[in-house]
């Protein structure tokens, strides 16, 4: 079961937290790997962890929120491998700030990356699967993202972006069905990463933060790669078009 053997995936945002898990279990489960995030350099460390452990992968650098670098994103894992079967949408950005101090600038800069880069990866992977008939699109998304009647002081644009991204998946599902195409998003709760480390930052913010959620811890990233894994498999050739919320309980409270 979860065998992505002989499979091309890209992941984005892969240099560190979630990412870099996803990144580690796919290798770790046959497949190879694009690590794709904005540092060269922190890239190469992941694929030299995952060639040590005897698997296959390449680094790109690549800011999603810029069309000419996810083209060539596309463009070197075909040139590598020749083809692509899945591409993990998970580049993101968390800042925490009021709403009434928001700039213009980091209004921007969150939708820019967090759903433009999204757009943009999953239109060019797009492309390449219709032409191969298959393909697998994974969008990551939140618990953020609205519409399950629980709000997220200090993150409008966050909870903005985040919204649109399990929109616009279940569009995409319904776009891309016809080419053998599944469209899935994942909305993780509060993720044990270096994106909550504000929250650690305050030890009431994070007793607060603990104590909404009803298995009263963080998530690991890696309970977050399963979910990715499952999407990306055989497993889960059903679906599509769904929102898969892994968050220790924390929208049922």
């Amino acid at each position: 079961m979860f065998d992505l053997k002989g499979k091309v995936a890209i992941i984005t945002g892969a240099r560190r937290g979630m990412g870099k898990s996803h990144a580690l279990l796919f290798a770790k489960s046959g497949a190879k790997v694009v690590v794709a995030d904005i540092s060269l350099e922190d890239c190469q460390l992941v694929v030299d962890e995952i060639k040590k452990a005897g698997g296959e992968a390449i680094a790109v650098k690549c800011d999603v929120s810029k069309k000419a670098e996810v083209d060539e994103m596309i463009a070197a894992t075909l040139k590598k491998w020749g083809k692509l079967d899945i591409l993990v949408n998970n580049a993101g950005i968390c800042q925490f700030k009021p709403f009434l101090e928001l700039t213009e600038e980091e209004w921007d800069k969150t939708l820019d990356i967090n759903l433009k880069g999204y757009f943009l990866c999953a239109q060019a992977a797009a492309k390449e699967m219709i032409r191969q008939k298959s393909g697998i699109i994974i969008n990551i998304a939140s618990v953020a993202m609205g519409q399950q009647g629980v709000g997220f002081p200090t993150l409008a644009h966050y909870s903005a972006s985040k919204g649109g991204i399990a929109a616009m998946s279940e569009t995409l599902a319904l776009e891309l069905a016809p080419y053998n195409i599944r469209v899935n998003a994942i909305a993780p709760g509060a993720i044990d990463t270096s994106m909550v480390d504000p929250l650690r930052a305050d030890s009431k913010t994070m007793e607060g933060t603990i104590a909404r959620i009803p298995l009263r811890r963080m998530g690991k990233a890696e309970e977050v790669s399963n979910v990715v894994l499952f999407l990306a498999s055989d497993e889960s050739s059903y679906m599509t078009g769904s929102t898969v919320v892994v968050d220790g309980g924390w929208l049922s409270m």
